[in-house]
């Protein structure tokens, strides 16, 4: 009923209709934002783990750095997961697929990684999020013609990440 009614004014107004096949512009997808969403899972991770062993845990300020690095952590995790779906889903077609026969496993193991980071604080979890989450960024730029290298982020966790070659 409700489309009905919406239907009827816009015929009225003639209101131009637009349409879109992509959730942003098309060509600026980019993994690097799943990327340092995995490695904030890995250095939350290591933050609440320095804190529960080195600080008091009766106190109010170590429970809040470790709260906050749960909250923190589980929201990058999922950030990690929604960047990758949409590259995944927008993105990959039939040729990249037929390019990158194992993109499904290599998307199902983010899924999967990312949830175990959400659930637990195992750094391990998080290590290899961030590793299928680079194997994901060479597909990518691969499917684009784009060269990658491996390099140390520099900043902690300090591990390795795939960037472009520009």
């Amino acid at each position: 009923m409700l489309h009905n009614l919406i239907k009827s004014v816009d015929s009225v107004l003639d209101v131009p209709s637009a349409d879109a096949h992509c959730d942003i512009p098309c060509k600026i997808y980019d993994p690097s934002t799943a990327i340092i969403a995995a490695l904030s899972v890995v250095r939350l991770m290591d933050i609440a783990k320095e804190a529960s062993e080195n600080g008091d845990m009766t106190s109010l300020a170590t429970q809040n750095t470790i709260a906050r690095c749960v909250m923190r952590k589980e929201e990058e995790a999922e950030k990690a997961k929604h960047e990758i779906r949409i590259i995944w889903g927008d993105f990959f077609k039939a040729p990249q697929f037929e390019k990158f026969p194992n993109a499904h496993d290599v998307v199902h193991t983010i899924m999967l990684k990312g949830s175990a980071c959400k659930q637990g604080m195992n750094r391990a979890d998080g290590e290899a999020l961030v590793e299928a989450v680079n194997q994901f960024a060479e597909m990518f730029w691969a499917a684009k013609d784009v060269e990658t290298v491996r390099k140390t982020c520099p900043y902690p966790p300090s591990m390795d990440v795939v960037y472009p070659v520009l």
